[in-house]
């Protein structure tokens, strides 16, 4: 399960129906499909496919022709969110999972060639992931990260201090513009410009 999914779908109700029957919420689910929209997203990267949820939030935003790539170590994964993908409706032609470790599988990807990079799993490779995301950005891409709200963690361990230099390499990048939102897990979206 990633980090958009920890409770995200008991905060994923609607508070109303939007246009055309589209849930309004605030939960990172939402802030991921809204990325999607406003990018106009075609292509996505996700590192940590989970049980696909997040995946189907994310193409739920992005252009109908969008093609998300999904990575995870872990085959059960895959197997879990291809069948909630199918179910969903969604054409296999419109996802690509990717079975290994994203730090090894970034550094092939197209540089420059995607919209938005979502890094849903709490990891000490958080500044690893925002080297290789920020590399595969067009100007104007997000990668956003959730679960870096160091409240939530013991202040002394590994994920912390991966958290701190999350942070510190995107304030010392005058390339980068982030923002952090106190949603689900916490989540911090950083623009390239």
């Amino acid at each position: 399960m990633s980090g958009y999914e920890v409770g995200e779908q008991a905060r994923a109700r609607p508070i109303g129906d939007g246009p055309q029957g589209q849930p309004v919420g605030a939960s990172s689910l939402h802030v991921l499909q809204f990325l999607a929209a406003a990018l106009r997203a075609k292509a996505v990267v996700e590192i940590g496919t989970g049980s696909g949820e997040s995946a189907r939030w994310l193409l739920r935003g992005m252009v109908p022709d969008g093609v998300l790539t999904s990575i995870d170590a872990d085959p059960a994964n895959h197997r879990t969110a291809r069948a909630a993908l199918r179910e969903e409706g969604i054409a296999p032609a419109r996802t690509r999972l990717i079975n290994g470790r994203a730090v090894e599988m970034l550094p092939r990807f197209t540089e420059g060639g995607y919209d938005l990079v979502s890094v849903g799993v709490a990891s000490t490779d958080y500044p690893d992931y925002l080297e290789l995301g920020a590399r595969l950005l067009r100007p104007g891409g997000v990668i956003v990260f959730a679960g870096v709200q160091l409240g939530e963690h013991d202040h002394r361990s590994a994920l912390a201090a991966a958290i701190r230099a999350l942070v510190k390499a995107v304030q010392d990048d005058e390339d980068l513009v982030p923002v952090t939102l106190p949603t689900g897990p916490g989540l911090l979206a950083v623009a390239k410009r």
